[in-house]
């Protein structure tokens, strides 16, 4: 068994105009006083020049000198805009603009190939900065039918799947040549945002072996999934872990779907480590358990608390939890040393 590293952090929701966030320096300066060992790095050019990481090991080679400095690493770089725009249905053509380069923007097409094209230079730039995952969304095709009202045509879904998974084997073939897991976020709004989901996923493309998941348990609170049974079911293609906290409390008024209100009056809302509902103690038993490799990242991502607040309390919440696993059985030391003919006589069989 192996312990899981961390704590990390997702630099993502914290990124803005003024110091410590509006750099990449400025932030590993801040996430290392926090105690963090580690950053999960968005694919932004504020953060990290794509195409450079992807072209020059030097560059990467630098940019893990300056984190070092700074008592951090980088855990993964993350897609999650770019592979958002991987597969997006037109319904959502006017809101995903934005996570585009302008030039691409108010052109689908010309939108898609350039997501493409980013998160296989991802792959690239993982690979020279010496990563084994990298974190992304799927996009999603199929999202506007996810209720079967009005009922679904027969093969929708299907056809939904088998489009997506044209657009991401390429990708996938990419994270394969350059030694590094692919690994979607499951959440609601893209198409992989369940087990089924996934599974469906991996079947069209052909159980690809770089296909694999971030586990983050609060978008299955809000879901109403059973997160440790989650990850009894697909320990084996877990690659990254958000660590974040959410909580379900349904009433008369609302539950799962939210009723379009603001986030502190759902039921389902996300909160700040300690402050929901979700078991860590167990998560991060199953994880060591099933030898998972990888690191604890926090997401922040809170209704009610301040971030700063969240991220501070973030790094002993993680480090506390990491269970520092065993390097031999705790029986050992009744051990018998028996043998393979002392082990029959012991059965009665001589």
């Amino acid at each position: 068994m192996r312990t899981i590293k961390g704590p990390a952090i997702f630099l993502a929701q914290f990124m803005g105009d003024a110091a410590p966030f509006d750099t990449l320096d400025h932030l590993a300066q801040w996430a290392g006083s926090l105690g963090y060992k580690g950053v999960q790095i968005p694919c932004d050019p504020r953060l990290i020049d794509l195409k450079i990481a992807a072209e020059s090991k030097g560059y990467c080679d630098d940019l893990r000198g300056r984190l070092a400095a700074f008592g951090v690493e980088p855990t993964e770089l993350s897609t999650h805009l770019q592979g958002q725009l991987v597969a997006v249905h037109p319904a959502y053509d006017a809101l995903f603009d934005g996570f585009a380069a302008p030039e691409v923007r108010g052109n689908p097409a010309a939108r898609q190939l350039w997501a493409i094209e980013q998160v296989k230079l991802a792959a690239k730039a993982s690979a020279n900065l010496g990563l084994s995952a990298h974190a992304t969304f799927s996009g999603a095709l199929a999202w506007p039918y996810v209720y079967p009202w009005p009922q679904r045509p027969a093969g929708l879904v299907e056809e939904a799947f088998a489009e997506l998974a044209r657009r991401w084997r390429p990708i996938l073939d990419a994270f394969a040549d350059a030694g590094v897991d692919c690994a979607y976020e499951i959440h609601p709004g893209e198409d992989l945002h369940d087990g089924a989901t996934f599974e469906r996923f991996l079947d069209a493309v052909g159980g690809h072996e770089r296909a694999r998941i971030l586990f983050d348990p609060s978008h299955y609170v809000l879901q109403q999934l059973d997160y440790l049974d989650f990850i009894d079911r697909y320990h084996e293609r877990i690659s990254c872990f958000h660590v974040k906290d959410a909580e379900f409390r349904p009433n008369g008024r609302t539950g799962v779907y939210g009723g379009y209100l603001p986030w502190t009056e759902r039921a389902g809302r996300f909160r700040s480590l300690g402050d929901g509902q979700v078991d860590f103690g167990a998560i991060f038993s199953k994880l060591a358990q099933y030898d998972y490799a990888g690191w604890a990242v926090l997401e922040w991502e809170c209704a009610l608390k301040h971030p700063e607040d969240g991220a501070r309390e973030g790094a002993p919440f993680i480090r506390d939890h990491i269970i520092r696993v065993t390097p031999h059985a705790f029986d050992d030391f009744a051990a018998s040393g028996a043998d393979a003919a002392q082990n029959r006589r012991i059965l009665g069989l001589d």
